[in-house]
């Protein structure tokens, strides 16, 4: 049966990639978690042709996917020498593969962009769509900056309990230092973290700031809190602003983009501009 004691990574070769390896190491062995490390090989959608070359050591298409994986549990143990890996070498479309993995998982993380290690594959596609669909939570690493920064996380009308409570685990985890940020749209008056916020101006939003700080001391009490209502025409700027030198930034996802599959804008946003690490709770149908 799947464990949450798994963090999936996805490894493609490339140096974003390799960032989210290093980072998704970090994170398991810190938590004690196992590290299941995946590549996908499409070589075998394109030809049957996967052996060595005759006489010639070292060869062959097999050989090459083995080898990417190889350079990808090193990433990992460069960053945690001692942390548990699973390697696997699988063969057909990351995405489809990568969600079926890491359902059930403590979460998935994935580079954000460059170019995949087979035909041109675009990490940052695969990204945007396991954001969209997988099941756990995704943490999409453009930079790893700070480390021991703060983590921040943005909360919408309804608490976003989902990424209130994955913030708290991880910074109870880290030990860093917890932000919870609400932003009130200058533009109409209505807020949010992901999302719309109540109606009512600014009592309401304190208020929910209030009721997400005294969740969030019960669920981490170890955890310094802050609090912070922001305004701002943008909800995805005021959440980036307040992530700078952050170590991770949370934020919510109702699914709601304009195409099935996808995820908020405000989510979208968010990850193509941040700065740093960003986690996607992405909240299930029925929840």
């Amino acid at each position: 049966m799947p464990s949450p004691e798994r963090v999936v990574a996805g490894y493609d070769g490339s140096e974003a990639a390799a960032l989210a390896v290093r980072w998704a190491a970090r994170h398991a062995l810190l938590v004690g978690a196992e590290l299941e490390l995946v590549h996908c090989s499409l070589w075998p959608m394109l030809t049957h042709d996967l052996g060595p070359v005759p006489g010639v050591a070292d060869s062959g298409l097999r050989h090459q996917a083995q080898a990417i994986l190889d350079q990808g549990k090193a990433e990992a143990l460069t960053a945690a020498p001692e942390v548990r890996i699973r390697p696997s070498l699988l063969y057909g479309l990351p995405a489809g593969h990568l969600r079926r993995i890491s359902d059930g998982a403590a979460m998935l993380v994935l580079g954000s962009r460059g170019i995949g290690g087979f035909m041109g594959l675009l990490v940052g596609s695969v990204s945007l769509e396991l954001t969209a669909t997988a099941a756990c939570p995704v943490v999409v690493v453009r930079f790893d900056q700070h480390p021991d920064g703060r983590v921040v996380v943005g909360i919408d009308a309804a608490g976003s309990a989902g990424a209130l409570g994955k913030a708290c685990a991880f910074a109870a985890a880290t030990g860093a230092d917890l932000l919870i940020i609400h932003v009130i749209r200058s533009h109409d008056g209505h807020a949010g973290g992901t999302r719309s916020a109540p109606a009512g101006g600014p009592g309401p939003a304190r208020g929910l700031l209030g009721t997400a700080v005294s969740t969030a001391r019960a669920l981490a009490p170890e955890v310094t809190i802050s609090q912070e209502l922001a305004e701002d025409s943008s909800v995805p700027r005021a959440l980036l602003n307040a992530a700078r030198g952050a170590a991770l930034l949370v934020v919510g996802s109702k699914g709601e983009g304009l195409i099935k599959g996808t995820f908020g804008s405000n989510a979208h946003a968010v990850l193509h501009h941040a700065t740093g690490p960003v986690m996607i709770c992405r909240q299930q149908t029925g929840d």
